[in-house]
């Protein structure tokens, strides 16, 4: 079951989903901007996703377009994917971090 009572488990997974495609293309900082900048317009941004959708359906596969829609006009909603996109880049910096310092640790030569 969800953590979140307002979300499903395929709902919380699409926002995972998400996240982490944003950490994955190093959006992070933009997309964080972008939502907390829209909190109050999420309405907005809701209504103007369903108005696209048939021009985005026509050029893209895109099944969970319609639900996330759905999801952003929801504020709490934008809360909870801006927690999971810094979890996910937070995660991310650490394992660059590892990565680095482990090939430093290569390159040292051992006396």
């Amino acid at each position: 079951m969800s953590s979140d009572p307002l979300l499903t488990d395929d709902d919380r997974a699409l926002l995972d989903r998400i996240a982490a495609r944003i950490v994955e293309l190093h959006l992070e900082v933009p997309a964080l901007l972008t939502l907390e900048g829209g909190r109050p317009l999420s309405l907005l941004a809701g209504q103007t996703m369903m108005f696209f959708e048939p021009i985005v359906g026509a050029l893209l596969r895109l099944p969970d377009y319609r639900r996330f829609a759905q999801l952003i006009e929801r504020r709490e909603t934008l809360d909870i994917l801006i927690q999971l996109v810094e979890q996910r880049a937070d995660a991310s910096q650490t394992a660059r971090r590892a990565a680095a310092a482990e090939r430093r640790a290569a390159r040292t030569p051992r006396t």
